[in-house]
């Protein structure tokens, strides 16, 4: 696949297709010396994470509470899609929870806020910052501090279900309430906390519940690097007790797949100095351990799915006589008409992708030769044996000389060429190691007289290892396009069945005639990395 555009040429915004995500972001937080808003403890903060959007401040997402504590370090990890081209403003704000009722947001409960974008904490990798209340004003000695990781491309997640047993008892007149903390220790020394587990109350041996992580966020996709792992006796003031720690790695881990289980003695450091026959302050056991790998589109490419696209052209009547200069398809010597720019602009990004180099290259909506009958799926090249071109070169080339031999007419049916192409699909996927992928390249002047067929056959064709990319050619009300791009909402068949997943992308040409061919690129390819990754999980 080509490179993203370079820094020289500078991308316009495209009007529907979101903008290449360049990668996902984890963000951990912590903060320092919180004011302290509680008379009788300490306050109970919960950090919230708010994205503008249209000039709005919206709330993603927010932290768990975490009770008496005024340097506390949030276990929740914030996810954000990190977009190259824009400037994303963050805010995160900090409140004193109160119980049940949540968080507040009066006054009397705000810690303290911070604002700055994506883009500045991925460049510094760990942004510390004043908090501020309203107005500017300072909140106390209050810091907050944003870690970013970019979520690397081989990221899977692991699920991992720990318990423990026989722990040593810290409560005078019940048993521990024991909590489980696992840190990542970073090449500087520093640790990152990765998981921090729910708390068992008075129990010895407690069983805590299954949980994920990201490998990322685990051990920064390293097996050998060092975790260590902390149970704690929780305490409501915050002042919890240590039980004992053991140190481990996702290597060692591993062992806990299938049947077996993997165990590690829980140890005080004091008491194995103090005590002559200290053995430890109980056991950890990994009872279970599965991996989730987390392929990408340029995995599948890599490893070996081939792509293959076919064009399909409208020839019907309401583009206009070809010999005549306002038609779409007017056969003009010295520049492209609307059709063949689109072709060329749009072939040549797919071009890229495709395996061997070769389009089929398909017509509907005209009589064509010998007979001069209505035909909804006949070759450019009129070789019904073999409808492959050699490149989009090749494409243009039979386009040309196909369009003096035959007479635009009607009506416009799409469902025949979706469902050929499904056909072929359907026998790849049956017949073929190696995964064959299709893309149906849809060239219309708009109005599809066969709506309700259409519909259906897209429906069927969203089982199959298939996308569909349609180009509006001209100025013509493209509402039924939009329809048929499942993107306002759940795209179904006349009778009421949703598509197992979204194929079709709707791209209006005339939004790109003056735009760059990067732009173009971006949202005729917007969706079909997704598509083929949502098809292969599916299958999976």
């Amino acid at each position: 696949p080509r490179a993203p555009a370079g820094m020289g040429d500078v991308p316009e915004p495209c009007p529907q297709a979101p903008l290449a995500v360049l990668s996902k972001v984890e963000l951990r937080v912590s903060c320092k010396h919180l004011l302290d808003r509680d008379t009788l403890n300490k306050s109970d903060p919960c950090v919230l994470l708010l994205m503008q959007s249209q000039g709005q401040w919206m709330e993603v997402d927010r932290s768990e509470v975490i009770k008496s504590n005024l340097n506390p370090v949030f276990a929740k990890i914030f996810t954000v899609d990190y977009y190259f081209e824009e400037v994303q403003k963050l805010r995160f704000e900090v409140y004193d929870s109160h119980g049940q009722a949540g968080v507040g947001t009066h006054d009397d409960d705000f810690l303290g806020g911070m604002e700055c974008t994506v883009g500045q904490i991925v460049a510094q990798k760990r942004v510390t910052k004043p908090l501020f209340l309203k107005y500017g004003k300072f909140a106390g000695k209050s810091t907050i501090t944003i870690i970013s990781e970019e979520i690397s491309g081989n990221n899977g997640y692991v699920e991992l279900a720990f318990r423990a047993k026989k722990l040593d008892d810290k409560d005078l007149f019940s048993k521990s309430d024991p909590f489980l903390e696992i840190y990542r220790i970073d090449d500087d020394r520093s640790e990152q906390l990765v998981y921090r587990t729910e708390v068992v109350k008075n129990n010895l041996s407690p069983i805590w519940e299954p949980f994920k992580v990201s490998l990322n966020s685990l051990c920064s996709c390293e097996e050998k690097r060092k975790l260590r792992c902390v149970v704690w006796d929780y305490d409501s003031r915050g002042k919890h007790d240590f039980i004992g720690e053991f140190f481990t790695t996702f290597e060692e881990m591993q062992k806990a797949m299938g049947e077996n289980k993997v165990q590690w003695d829980c140890m005080n450091p004091k008491y194995k100095i103090k005590k002559r026959n200290y053995k430890n302050s109980g056991v950890v056991v990994l009872l279970d351990l599965k991996i989730h790998r987390v392929y990408s589109f340029l995995d599948y490419i890599m490893g070996g799915c081939q792509i293959h696209f076919t064009v399909a052209i409208d020839f019907t009547a309401s583009n206009g006589d070809p010999r005549n200069s306002c038609s779409l398809h007017y056969i003009n010597p010295y520049q492209p008409n609307e059709y063949l720019k689109a072709l060329v602009a749009v072939g040549e990004i797919c071009q890229d992708y495709d395996s061997d180099k070769k389009f089929s290259a398909l017509g509907f909506g005209a009589r064509i030769p010998p007979k001069y009958e209505v035909s909804h799926d006949f070759a450019i090249n009129f070789n019904p044996d073999n409808d492959e071109c050699e490149g989009i070169q090749g494409v243009v080339e039979s386009y040309q000389s196909c369009l003096p031999k035959i007479q635009l007419y009607g009506p416009t049916n799409v469902a025949p060429i979706i469902s050929k192409v499904a056909r072929v699909a359907a026998n790849e996927e049956r017949t073929k190691e190696a995964s064959q992928y299709f893309i149906l390249l849809i060239l219309t002047d708009g109005v599809v007289t066969d709506m309700a067929d259409t519909r259906e056959a897209i429906v069927r064709a969203s089982y199959l290892p298939m996308s569909i990319i349609i180009v509006g050619v001209g100025n013509a009300d493209f509402t039924d396009m939009q329809i048929l791009d499942g993107d306002d909402g759940v795209l179904r068949s006349p009778k009421g069945e949703p598509v197992l997943r979204d194929i079709v992308q709707f791209v209006p040409f005339r939004e790109f005639k003056n735009a760059s061919p990067t732009a173009l690129a971006k949202c005729v390819l917007a969706e079909v990395p997704k598509q083929v990754v949502e098809y292969y999980s599916y299958k999976a």
